[in-house]
């Protein structure tokens, strides 16, 4: 095969093909970000919720 018909257009097969591989090549690349990422400093335990429930470290800052 090589046109492929749509709404009366006839389009090239391998136009087609190579326009899908730019799009895939595209979808590969990273995003950039929308602002700066920085290294999280907190201990291990108190960067996800489920840590710093299991060790709360409210009463322990305040003695210091």
């Amino acid at each position: 095969m090589r046109f492929l018909e749509i709404d009366g257009k006839r389009y090239v097969w391998k136009d087609i093909l190579q326009r899908r591989r730019e799009q895939l090549k595209q979808s590969r690349q990273p995003q950039p970000t929308l602002f700066d990422l920085k290294e999280d400093a907190r201990p291990p335990t108190e960067r996800t919720a489920a840590g710093r429930y299991l060790e709360p470290t409210l009463f322990d800052r305040n003695r210091e």
